[in-house]
């Protein structure tokens, strides 16, 4: 009995500590948040207030999305080119991972490794020819250049290719007795096992392509084609002394990533799981 009560005292404590930390981690969170209700004055108030008193959201959101920089356009952007993104990108990443473990030939090892290599290449050492190269072939200034860039991930087919081994070949052989080509396995077998896997990388490519900077800061000029990140980084610049605006637009850009992993959290514990178990 009182090694029960010892063990709900630690777990109680531990809980605690966590629920702690946890709040101190939404805090900045909340903050900016708040900060996007209030009125300009209410900003940098001492002590700080922590819900206005003056509410503001309509006037600072409309100005946000609808006022000198139209962020509704730059939304539209950034949603087309990271759900195109992702969708190509889980495509592509997991025929190339049911490939490399399933469909056995003479140099799939060999091959599979000179992909891997070239996830230690850093990506600033191939933005010069790949400028070049965008550049020659038109892809330069629009925003199909950006989908194909993020559109083929090495470690997407590498963390894939992980679960894919853990298919067992029972299934398959199963399905090619009953006429099935590696194709139907794939999407017929391999897909619904490795669905919460699949689930998960596309919420990790969907945050990675939402949040990139770099790339679109490099290929493209026409203010109309920006995605969301250069739309916060010209609108700060513009309206740099405007906190309240600031913080309405930086929750705004947020939102979409908040949303998606609330709908898809389940899918990422399972996938983790998952490879828990078969780590």
């Amino acid at each position: 009995m009182e090694e029960r009560a010892g063990f709900n005292l630690r777990k109680t404590i531990i809980t605690l500590v966590m629920l702690a930390g946890a709040i101190l981690f939404m805090l900045p969170f909340f903050w900016m948040l708040v900060t996007s209700l209030k009125v300009e004055s209410e900003v940098f108030v001492y002590p700080i207030q922590w819900l206005p008193k003056q509410w503001h959201a309509v006037e600072n959101y409309k100005e946000v999305w609808f006022g000198s920089y139209p962020f509704y356009l730059y939304y539209w952007n950034s949603i087309k080119i990271s759900v195109l993104t992702t969708l190509i990108s889980c495509i592509v990443s997991s025929l190339a991972a049911y490939g490399f473990s399933k469909i056995q030939f003479k140099a799939s090892k060999y091959l599979f490794m000179i992909v891997l290599a070239t996830y230690m290449i850093p990506g600033y050492a191939v933005i010069i020819p790949q400028f070049i190269l965008y550049r020659y072939i038109g892809l330069f200034n629009n925003h199909i250049g950006l989908i194909l860039i993020g559109s083929f991930s090495v470690l997407g087919t590498f963390m894939l290719r992980q679960f894919f081994m853990g298919l067992h070949q029972d299934f398959i052989e199963s399905a090619k007795i009953d006429g099935a080509g590696h194709f139907r396995i794939y999407y017929a077998i391999g897909l619904p096992i490795v669905r919460p896997a699949v689930a998960t990388y596309a919420i990790l490519r969907f945050g990675w392509t939402w949040n990139d900077y770099f790339n679109p800061l490099i290929f493209l000029r026409t203010d109309k084609l920006f995605t969301i990140q250069l739309a916060m980084q010209k609108f700060t610049s513009v309206s740099g002394e405007f906190y309240s605006l600031i913080m309405a637009a930086a929750v705004s850009a947020i939102l979409p990533l908040v949303l998606i992993f609330i709908i898809g959290q389940k899918n990422v514990l399972n996938g983790i799981a998952v490879g828990g178990v078969k780590g």
